[in-house]
């Protein structure tokens, strides 16, 4: 591994200083001797690094490339007792996200949207041939049932990514997409997206260091301005979402605690259509009225290029922004494009039972995939309701697989899956603020369920909201407990 080529290294240092011996102490001596002689073997051996193909007496391993909704619902409900589980993903927690968009504002704390993987499936944390990698999976080697990985090392120096290999016996591809861009100059340098937990802390960090610039003397009005003025481009539920959270955060806290410039700072949904164009009529309309009371402005348009203090427009129109925050739907990542296997629309084409029909062994589920045109079916919309479900039903076929002993490579052509996947939507919802949301369930036009389902939401958001700022604060609580105070015999 990487470290260890920088322990060689200082080894062979030490090695040259002879005298350094002296200053050694007994106890100590053998140890370094014993670390010594495992560095140079270490140095000399040239095998290949990675995990080797499982033998028949071993459990078949099962990789999982990703760690989102879809990949960690499979490995949730895969039974560890018939396969070893290897994720490899650059994340190593689960972002709950239709709550992220809190955290960038301290409605939630950002813990409070991430789970980790080791606690999603404790096996690869507590078995011995079970992992996580934190890596990208740069190809993958259908013919030999083999992953070529590189570790994620962003940030860290000292160390050198390190390449690896991974044998598979089921392979799942649920590595998600990306965000989509269409291609304008200047997205990517200059405008921030909300899909990780970095990115909601990215966005907190630049709307509270504008809110404190633009308090500074001698910063002109014109600036206060620019860098007060939050812009969401894409109005999906995503950017209506951030919007509305945005909106409530200006409303209850700016004008508290910043009354110097609470009359500057304001907010920008730009739209090249109509907002939240997967809802009922009446819902996007009862969305814009909310949105405009709240103070958000929305601007339909399309965005041509992105400057590092302005949009321009299609139009020629500019647009100052302190914190620009991009939402336009998302895409296939550069690694999917780099699959040479069959697609649909750009994700991955997958069959009935989410196998990817060109390959042994090898399944895809969530963004990342979509039904051939030849199984009759549309593409999935990347929802994740869509990937949890894929995730369920995928960790079911798999153990029924292991269970009548095809989990091996290549030996579960002649099992019968069972029913294909079928998906059922059960309605979209979306949130314009603290205490207001959109339920839209069109297969279900009871008019009394769907006030209900809004009140029940309404309730669970309040409840976990308060539930969770409880936990995180607890901790906080019991630290300015003074020590005196505790009897402790």
């Amino acid at each position: 591994m990487p470290w260890f080529k920088n322990l060689i290294k200082i080894s062979k240092t030490i090695t040259n200083q002879s005298s350094s011996y002296k200053s050694i102490t007994p106890l100590a001596s053998p140890l370094l001797a014993q670390f010594l002689q495992f560095t140079k073997q270490y140095s000399t051996n040239d095998h290949v690094v990675g995990l080797e193909a499982t033998k028949s007496d071993q459990k078949p391993r099962i990789v999982v490339l990703g760690s989102g909704w879809a990949g960690c619902r499979l490995m949730k409900d895969i039974d560890t007792n018939i396969y070893d589980v290897v994720c490899v993903s650059p994340r190593n927690h689960m972002v709950f996200t239709p709550l992220l968009a809190s955290t960038c504002v301290g409605t939630l704390e950002f813990r409070s949207v991430a789970e980790p993987i080791g606690r999603i499936q404790p096996a690869v944390s507590t078995q011995p041939a079970s992992y996580f990698f934190l890596a990208n999976c740069n190809a993958i080697d259908f013919d030999n049932h083999m992953i070529q990985c590189q570790t994620v090392t962003e940030g860290v120096e000292t160390l050198e990514p390190w390449k690896f290999n991974v044998s598979y016996d089921k392979l799942v591809i649920a590595s998600g997409a990306h965000a989509l861009t269409f291609g304008i100059k200047g997205v990517n340098e200059h405008a921030t997206f909300l899909r990780e937990v970095h990115h909601a802390q990215e966005i907190r960090r630049k709307l509270l260091l504008n809110l404190m610039l633009s308090d500074v003397p001698g910063v002109s009005e014109e600036e206060k301005r620019r860098l007060l003025h939050c812009v969401v481009v894409g109005g999906g539920p995503t950017g209506v979402e951030f919007s509305g959270e945005l909106s409530d955060f200006i409303l209850k806290d700016v004008h508290q605690r910043y009354a110097h410039v609470k009359d500057y700072i304001h907010v920008t949904l730009i739209e090249a259509n109509e907002i939240l164009s997967s809802f009922d009529d009446r819902l996007r309309v009862y969305a814009t009225n909310q949105l405009t009371k709240s103070g958000v402005r929305l601007v339909r348009g399309l965005v041509q290029h992105v400057q590092p203090d302005k949009i321009i427009l299609s139009d020629g129109t500019n647009v100052p922004y302190g914190l620009l925050v991009w939402s336009t739907g998302v895409g296939p990542s550069p690694f999917v494009n780099s699959l040479d296997i069959p697609k649909a629309k750009g994700r991955i084409g997958i069959d009935e039972w989410l196998r990817v029909p060109s390959v042994q062994d090898v399944y895809s589920i969530g963004d990342c995939s979509g039904f051939l045109e030849s199984t009759g079916r549309q593409v999935l919309p990347a929802l994740a309701q869509v990937a949890e479900r894929q995730g369920k039903y995928l960790a079911s076929l798999l153990n029924k697989v292991g269970k009548e002993g095809g989990g091996h490579a290549n030996c579960a052509q002649n099992i019968n899956l069972g029913d294909p996947f079928v998906y059922k939507h059960l309605g979209s919802m979306a949130t314009i603020g603290r205490y207001k949301a959109l339920v839209d369930l069109r297969e279900s036009k009871v008019s009394s369920f769907f006030f209900t389902s809004i009140f029940l939401f309404f309730l669970l958001r309040w409840c976990l909201d308060r539930a969770l700022t409880y936990f995180n604060h607890t901790p906080s609580y019991l630290l300015l407990i003074s020590p005196t105070s505790i009897n402790i015999e």
